[in-house]
């Protein structure tokens, strides 16, 4: 009986260092998150600018590195800013210039990851009450719709009219969001202008109803407004954050290029399936086509291009007084570290 018990002692040992050797390499290959729980703060998620990160939320990305990720929706980025400063998100999926803006009030936020390598936002005027539009200076004294002030749609709009030789207080700007109460404000007449993302101005555009005076949802038309490449949405955090949980922060890159992985090959039936009902807008063919139109401007890899930063340094101090282009340091805004991981990783 005693060597019954033995053996079968023996063998449960045998069994459970066998387990532990199989399941060591999983552990080893994935160090202990500092914080499993992590509330990311966007603005207006339905956007294709925040596609990444619907897809690595709806796909299970984020629960496959470990991670239990809380997404609260803003009206636009600048909103969305406001939740991690006042501490109650820890992350923004936002515009990269953010991180310039907030260094030049002496806080230091880092980008980790890009969604986008071009903003992918198109600015038009209303074909109903601007049916005579013939410049940029024409839209002094009106009003223009944005997602948020502050947002990178404002900051887009912004830069247009500055280079007409208007300035922001020359017009009145509207927060309209970036779904259905956009385009009733600009259909109602609301407004006379709108700055904003897809899929809301491709569907303005199929209508017949706007006339779209910038681009920048190709690489071309993104060059054409800034003058070279600008990094548009990005998952972004304050650094002292980043530092302090740099495994949890790994973690969520990975997600991320798993995301963008998924993109690069995704077809329209895989589009359509995985993107929540609503965020089509009752209209599965004009998402799609949007879809098409934006595609380009999605980053491949999450990496940021070291002269991406410096045409933005170059656009916000154009425009925003202060912003003194020679008081930012850009190395200090973004990080490739954890993307270069995460590219070898999923072969981007």
């Amino acid at each position: 009986m005693d060597n019954i018990k033995l053996n079968r002692r023996t063998f449960a040992a045998v069994t459970a260092w066998s387990a532990a050797s199989v399941a060591a390499p999983a552990l080893w290959a994935q160090p202990r998150l500092e914080k499993t729980k992590i509330s990311i703060a966007v603005g207006g998620k339905a956007a294709f600018y925040y596609l990444p990160l619907t897809i690595a939320e709806q796909l299970g990305y984020f629960k496959a590195e470990g991670l239990e990720v809380e997404i609260s929706d803003f009206a636009g980025g600048s909103r969305a800013l406001q939740a991690v400063v006042g501490g109650s998100a820890d992350v923004v999926s936002g515009a990269y210039e953010h991180t310039i803006n907030l260094q030049s009030k002496a806080q230091i936020f880092q980008a980790f990851v890009l969604q986008g390598r071009a903003p992918a936002i198109s600015m038009g005027v209303s074909l109903k009450t601007m049916p005579h539009y013939k410049t940029v200076a024409d839209l002094k004294g009106k009003k223009i719709g944005i997602s948020a002030p502050g947002s990178s749609t404002n900051m887009v709009a912004n830069l247009i009219l500055s280079r007409a030789g208007l300035k922001a207080g020359d017009v009145s700007f509207i927060g309209v969001g970036t779904a259905a109460g956009a385009l009733t404000a600009f259909r109602s007449g609301q407004i006379d202008a709108m700055s904003n993302v897809d899929p809301i101005m491709t569907m303005l555009e199929q209508k017949g109803e706007i006339r779209l005076i910038a681009d920048t949802r190709t690489l071309k038309g993104t060059s054409d407004v800034f003058g070279g490449p600008m990094p548009a949405g990005c998952l972004y955090a304050p650094l002292e954050f980043i530092q302090k949980n740099p495994n949890t922060v790994q973690a969520l890159t990975y997600a991320m290029a798993h995301s963008l992985k998924w993109l690069q090959t995704a077809g329209p039936s895989d589009l359509i399936k995985t993107v929540p009902e609503a965020y089509l807008l009752g209209d599965r063919a004009l998402y799609l086509a949007a879809f098409n139109k934006v595609r380009e401007a999605i980053s491949p890899d999450g990496m940021i291009s070291d002269e991406g930063p410096r045409t933005a340094l170059k656009v916000l101090a154009s425009f925003d007084p202060t912003v003194k282009a020679d008081k930012i340091e850009l190395s200090k805004t973004y990080t490739n570290e954890f993307a270069k991981k995460a590219k070898e990783r999923f072969k981007a």
